[in-house]
Order: structure tokens, then sequence, then C-alpha cells
């Protein structure tokens, strides 16, 4: 089944309009970047304790008696497997297998345009290709590593990358919205805004991975001050196990403190950064639509950051956060792209981009 389903993937990708198929990649990652935060929040991630299959089958309902038997085990579904969440967790990974398959057909396709004598740019849909292996791997690496913070936290940034390459790629193959001449300085601060909030996200995947939502009560003041008792080495100590220390011991409530508390001061830091940016952007006419969603969406983001910790870390609202944070990250990359190297509409469609419309025109007369 695994292999007839890959086989009807790619041959979508191989005959699928370039735009269509890009806009699809793009649109899919963004689900499965959401889909992830949803796993995390469901305590999902070892639904189904092998990979890439569930007990080694290729769907939970094969793998029912194992999953019954590991339910018996643990005393009932709220440990770390169940349906429920072999389910969750083996959606995701379909989705993942999906994208993967269709980035493998837009290499094989570009590598076949190339070899026929066209004048093609093989960097990025290769460099796509080589990360979403890449991240196959990290997600491989969250279950057999049970789940261990730093390995799921760089596997969503993982994923956020790769949403962004695929946001990029979207971007060259568009003519529509042109790159627009602009001042070194908000050229600056977009790429300034874009790492500010990548390192935000990285930090909120911190928060969940040890699960230091709860951990500071109140806002804006984390457990009744702006100053809260609050260990710094132990919270932001990478390389160890769930909800233990290196040497074994169990982190402490000062520790998911700082972690929580980290992830909110610098979300001060992040907002000043991408307002900012945004002030810059609404400067010039074509890009004033772009800096006003994106001002929308970080006070929706600082709305929904407080909803979670006001009323207990409801999962709707959690995920919305996830979501609203990956959103922002798509946008601020069609930002910097659209400040970068400043160019006239003519020298917007580069060569990389014409190579992809000769890509297209090789697949029709193929």
């Amino acid at each position: 089944m695994w292999v007839a389903g890959l086989v009807l993937i790619l041959w979508a990708g191989f005959r699928m309009r370039w735009p269509k198929l890009v806009a699809l990649l793009v649109f899919l990652t963004m689900d499965l970047v959401m889909f992830g935060a949803f796993v995390r929040l469901t305590d999902s991630g070892l639904g189904c304790p092998d990979w890439p299959g569930c007990y080694a089958h290729f769907t939970p309902a094969q793998a029912h008696h194992q999953i019954s038997e590991a339910v018996a085990e643990q005393g009932g579904t709220q440990g770390n497997v169940s349906p429920f969440k072999a389910w969750v967790e083996m959606v995701h990974r379909y989705i993942a297998t999906i994208i993967g398959a269709l980035i493998v057909a837009m290499a094989v396709r570009a590598a076949w345009a190339r070899k026929h004598g066209r004048n093609i740019a093989l960097g990025l849909p290769f460099l796509l290709l080589g990360w979403v292996i890449l991240q196959g791997l990290f997600g491989a690496w969250t279950v057999t590593l049970l789940l261990k913070p730093l390995i799921v936290t760089l596997h969503l940034m993982g994923g956020i990358i790769l949403l962004m390459l695929a946001a990029w790629f979207w971007m060259r193959n568009r003519s529509d919205l042109p790159k627009v001449p602009t001042s070194t300085l908000v050229q600056a601060l977009t790429w300034a805004a874009l790492l500010a909030t990548g390192w935000q996200i990285f930090l909120g995947g911190w928060v969940s991975t040890n699960y230091a939502a709860l951990a500071c009560t109140g806002f804006p003041t984390c457990n009744g001050s702006f100053h809260p008792a609050a260990n710094w080495a132990q919270g932001f100590t990478f390389w160890r196990n769930l909800g233990e220390n290196p040497d074994g011991s169990a982190i402490s409530l000062q520790a998911l403190v700082a972690i929580q508390w980290g992830h909110r001061l610098f979300a001060v830091v992040t907002s000043v950064i991408v307002l900012a940016a945004m002030w810059g952007l609404s400067r010039y006419r074509p890009l004033r639509r772009l800096a006003g969603w994106l001002t929308a969406l970080l006070v929706v983001q600082i709305a929904l950051g407080a909803s979670v910790v006001l009323f207990a870390h409801p999962l709707e609202l959690a995920v919305a956060h996830n979501g609203v944070a990956a959103l922002m990250m798509l946008l601020l990359t069609i930002a910097v792209y659209r400040v970068s190297g400043a160019q006239s509409r003519q020298a917007s469609l580069d060569d990389a981009s014409l190579a992809f419309v000769n890509i297209e025109r090789a697949s029709a007369k193929s």
C-alpha cells in the first residue's frame, strides 16, 4: 500500500503544472507544521512507538492488536499509546510522506529538463530534497529518542525552514509579485523581523516540548511577579531527556518558569522588531497590504499567547498560536524575498524562475 500510494503521488507531481505544484507544496507544508503542533499538544508523539509505520503496519487499524496490548500494559488510554494518538501520529507521517514525494518529483523534473539541454538551476529543488530528507530523520529521532526536547524542537524548526524554502520557491515562480526597490534599512529590518520571529518560534517550541506552558500563571506577570524565581541554567540546558537534568534528576519548577518566562520576554523584543519592519514596509505602496497583514497577525498572536495562559492552555488556542506563528514566518519570508536585491519588474523574473518556465514547457512537449 505504501508503494502504491507513493507511485500515485509521484505521478501527480510529474503531471501537475509547476505553479500549482509549488502552491500545493506550500499549502501542505503549512498544514504539516500545524498538524505537528497538534501531535505535540495531544501528546501523540509516541502514539506509534516505531517508525515509519505503526507497529510495522501502514495504518493503526492494521495494528489494532498491538495498540490494544499497549493500552492494557499502560493501564488505559491516558498513556503514550491509544487508538486516537496512533491515528494522529500516522496522519502527520502521511502528510510528510506526500510532501516528500512531491519534492522528489520536482527534483526529478528539474534534473530531467537539465539533462535535455535546458538551462535549469537545480540548487533550490535539490536543497528542498535534502532538507526534507533531514526533516524525515528528525521525525524518526523524535520517536526513537523518546521525545527528547531538543530533537522535538529542532523537528519543529525543520518544518518551519521547509515552509520558508517552499515559500521562496513559490515566490520565484510568480511574476505578479515583483521585488520592490527599498532602502538598506528596510531590508535589514525585514531580515531582523524574520530572524527574531524564528528564534521566538524556537523558544515557543522549547516551552511546548518541555511542557512548561503553565509554569507561569497570570498575564502579563509570571506567578504574580515581573521577576519570578527562575533557574535559567537548568531551563536552557538543551541536551537532556524529557523532564530530567543531564544527571538524571528531575527538572525543577524554577527551570520550567525560566523556559516560559524567557519565551514571554523575547516576545516583547520580537514585537518591537516586527513593528519596526512593518513601519518600514508600509512606506512602499506595493508592500502596504503585506505589512498590514503581518501587523494584524502580530496582534492576533499576542492575544492568542495571552489567552493560552489565562485560559489554562486549551488545545484549540494552543494549536492556533502555533499556526499563526508559522503563517507569520511564511509572510515574513515573502517580505524578505520582495525587498531583497532591488530589481525592476522585468528583472524580478530571475534566471531560476525562467528555468522553471522552461521545465513546464519541456514537460508539456513530453
